[in-house]
């Protein structure tokens, strides 16, 4: 899901069905990181920071403009 094309697809979907968060699981991204989309979605991704660490046990969320404004 990491391709461009497709994390704004999934964030466009996120707008449509008008939610604030969006957890994605199964990921398979490596490192632990944030990512703002232009369209001002925030995606976070967290996993293994290990250089060899297995493609597995990793999440992500995306927070729209508003969930980022709530957060402490």
């Amino acid at each position: 899901m990491w391709d461009t094309g497709r994390v704004i697809h999934v964030a466009a979907e996120m707008r449509r069905y008008n939610l604030e968060v969006l957890k994605i699981s199964e990921t398979h991204w490596t490192q632990v990181g944030q990512q703002r989309l232009t369209s001002g979605e925030l995606l976070s991704y967290s996993g293994h920071e290990e250089e060899n660490a297995p493609h597995t046990q990793r999440v992500a969320l995306m927070l729209s403009k508003q969930a980022q404004n709530a957060l402490i």
